[in-house]
């Protein structure tokens, strides 16, 4: 089967996005009836806007269905090579971290689970590994490209540590960069979802982006993972549209994160993923900007963080809140993708 699908690239991926649709509108309302029976819902922040109380005790976790919906058409339909058992174990270790977190909400009752300090330290430790197997196994150079202007080479300081007939690289400089770049992802995209469809309609938009990337650089497998992982999304909207059904919860979020993430080191386009990302780059400076400007002054810049709540307490409804950051975000991924397509034209890449 893999073998009839490489001759046709473009149908294996279009029948990747479709399969992960199909499997996550097929489960999901499974899940959504096992939630409800257990009464595992979401915990809503006391601080919140007035509005979300009504979302009090909406199943929560439905990441996990999205998740697996995905890796289960990766499995079926990529080549299983080194990129995609790093892609996988990498984004289903973040899955695991957003269960552990939304299970200590469900037990202890409360919008907070896990401590920041546990989720980063775990964070850091999966994007360590990421980027040690990336470069070691997978030859990735420790490189940042910015487009249309320089290639840092990050692999100046470098630790070799001898082990067997080889030895394990340690670029630092690179490795504090994907870590930085892996864990605010995750983070990022987490923080992008607080209002129903918006964190699954964006992240569907850029994972289409990375499909067509990975697509454009021979990478048949990670462009079949980015548009598994897009059709989920797309499948999970399903329910997840005003008014939730279900949320995705960390598992979903901090786990997409990642997988977008991972997919812009693998492809190096880095820092095309900023752009491409660039709405959840935007929730997450809006978080900082609060935090640090309260601290230092008492005062707020947004009328509440993350962004998209900023706008709600402006009066926006949170439809309009969400199609407004969807045509952001789609703004966004077309410039991005516009910038690396001109960019590997020029002969640059």
């Amino acid at each position: 089967m893999l073998d009839i699908y490489s001759q046709y690239p473009t149908f294996t991926v279009f029948l990747g996005l479709l399969l992960a649709v199909v499997l996550t509108m097929a489960l999901m309302p499974l899940m959504i009836r096992v939630l409800r029976q257990r009464h595992i819902g979401q915990q809503v922040r006391a601080d919140g806007p007035d509005t979300h109380f009504v979302k009090q005790g909406t199943p929560t976790m439905g990441g996990v269905v999205l998740i697996l919906a995905a890796a289960v058409t990766v499995l079926l339909l990529a080549k299983p090579t080194p990129e995609i058992w790093l892609l996988l174990v990498a984004t289903l270790a973040t899955a695991l971290l957003g269960f552990t977190d939304d299970a200590a909400k469900v037990i202890k009752q409360r919008s907070l689970g896990l401590t920041p300090k546990a989720k980063l330290v775990a964070q850091f430790g999966i994007a360590t590994a990421f980027c040690l197997v990336a470069v070691n196994v997978l030859d990735v150079p420790p490189t940042i490209d910015i487009p249309f202007v320089y290639t840092f080479d990050l692999g100046i300081l470098t630790t070799v540590i001898p082990v067997g007939e080889g030895g394990i690289a340690i670029p630092w400089l690179y490795l504090i960069f994907v870590n930085l770049l892996m864990a605010g992802m995750s983070n990022a995209t987490n923080l992008t979802d607080g209002l129903d469809g918006l964190a699954g309609g964006t992240v569907m938009m850029a994972m289409l982006v990375m499909a067509a990337i990975a697509y454009r650089m021979d990478m048949l497998g990670c462009s079949v993972f980015a548009a598994a992982l897009a059709g989920a999304c797309i499948g999970f909207l399903w329910f997840n549209a005003y008014p939730a059904d279900i949320f995705m919860g960390d598992t979903g979020s901090l786990a997409l994160g990642t997988a977008l993430s991972g997919l812009a080191v693998l492809t190096k386009t880095e820092v095309v993923v900023l752009i491409v990302g660039g709405l959840f780059i935007a929730e997450a400076l809006s978080v900082i900007i609060q935090v640090a400007h309260f601290k230092r002054t008492g005062k707020r810049v947004f009328l509440m963080a993350p962004l998209h709540h900023h706008f709600e307490r402006k009066g926006w409804s949170e439809v309009k809140v969400v199609i407004r950051f969807w045509i952001v975000s789609g703004l966004l991924a077309a410039i991005g993708f516009a910038i690396y397509f001109a960019e590997s034209m020029s002969g640059i890449v």
